[in-house]
């Protein structure tokens, strides 16, 4: 019998299939990552950072939060640093809600964010996104009750692509005052939407985004929080004093210098991959959701074969089924180069 919490020992761990990942022998099209390595200063920045004879100390992040701020277009007060945005999220979740309060996670969505709600022993509330329909807006809103303390949009979500519009989220946000309302921006680059200009006006957004996804980070994690500063300043007292490592800072550092390297991957993965895939995939009659994102979510008719015969090929993409079961493939979007032998290798089974 655990020593914890029961409702903890009887939950699930979240387990994303990570194993023989080996990006040598496969091209990874299974989590939304950079396909392509980070470019060169990044890599000089971190063997600086190893010998500068600083491993042994505590990180000290100087003025990453300032340059993050200035990279957001918001005030540094309106700023935190996290562990990812995972961490983010999981602050916000428990800094906003006690046992039993209700939270409203729009599905299928970021698996993160029922894991944390189920930590914190909340009652979770999933209304359905659509492919017809996209985010379930009407849903939303009629689930806001006096035991809201936490609406979640993923924006554009995760696995669909969805996007939500600033003015929806504003209206969410306006209709539950009592509530955090959580935006999870960590395909922003992608996308190009945020809620990021109206922190101060509206105090219960709170927006996460990462520096996982468009800038080619994952392994090292850092994201960060937007929100207002009474918000940020109560989240700081949660968050540890050295939760972020000093390699994530130093490559960031580096990243923020060249933002054109990693907005230029951008600019070739959604106005070149993008669109050569949503045409190939129309023209063999497959079904896909609208993204505005760097991926795709696919339902050929025979999806497990399909991924069998791309697994062979040496490409991973990601099952995924939907709210009614029906099993799809979320395919990541690289290069082009990368997007053309998807395509070839498709053909071969579509």
């Amino acid at each position: 019998m655990s020593i914890f919490k029961q409702h903890i020992a009887d939950m699930s761990a979240y387990l994303p299939p990570l194993e023989g990942r080996d990006p040598q022998a496969f091209t990874l099209l299974d989590f939304n990552e950079r396909t392509i390595p980070v470019a060169e200063p990044i890599l000089e920045a971190l063997e600086a950072f190893i010998r500068s004879g600083r491993l042994q100390m505590y990180p000290s992040y100087g003025d990453i939060t300032s340059k993050i701020a200035d990279y957001c277009d918001v005030p540094e007060e309106q700023v935190m640093i996290t562990n990812g945005s995972d961490q983010g999220i999981d602050l916000i979740i428990r800094s906003a809600c006690r046992e039993g309060d209700e939270i409203i996670i729009p599905g299928p969505s970021f698996a993160m964010y029922g894991q944390c709600a189920r930590v914190e022993n909340l009652k979770i509330v999933e209304p359905q996104y659509t492919r017809e329909g996209g985010f379930p807006l009407a849903e939303v809103l009629a689930s806001i009750t006096p035991k809201t303390r936490l609406i979640v949009v993923a924006n554009p979500n995760n696995p669909s692509g969805t996007l939500v519009s600033p003015e929806d989220i504003l209206s969410i946000a306006r209709s539950a005052p009592d509530a955090a309302v959580l935006v999870d921006e960590c395909y922003f680059e992608y996308s190009k939407t945020t809620v990021a200009p109206y922190l101060a006006e509206q105090s219960n957004l709170v927006v996460t985004r990462t520096f996982s996804k468009t800038w080619g980070l994952p392994s090292i994690r850092l994201g960060y929080v937007l929100s207002a500063k009474e918000n940020i300043l109560a989240l700081l007292n949660v968050r540890g004093p050295y939760d972020v490592n000093q390699f994530a800072v130093a490559a960031v550092q580096a990243s923020l210098a060249q933002p054109e390297t990693a907005l230029e991957y951008v600019k070739e993965v959604m106005e070149r991959s993008k669109p050569m895939l949503e045409a190939f995939l129309d023209e063999k009659g497959v079904d896909f959701w609208p993204s505005e994102a760097n991926y795709l979510w696919s339902f050929p008719s025979d999806p497990g074969r399909v991924n069998q015969v791309l697994v062979d090929a040496r490409i991973l993409v990601r099952p995924k089924a939907d709210g009614q079961g029906r099993m799809g493939l979320r395919i990541t979007l690289g290069t082009e180069a990368q997007t053309r032998c998807l395509i070839e290798v498709l053909s071969s089974v579509l």
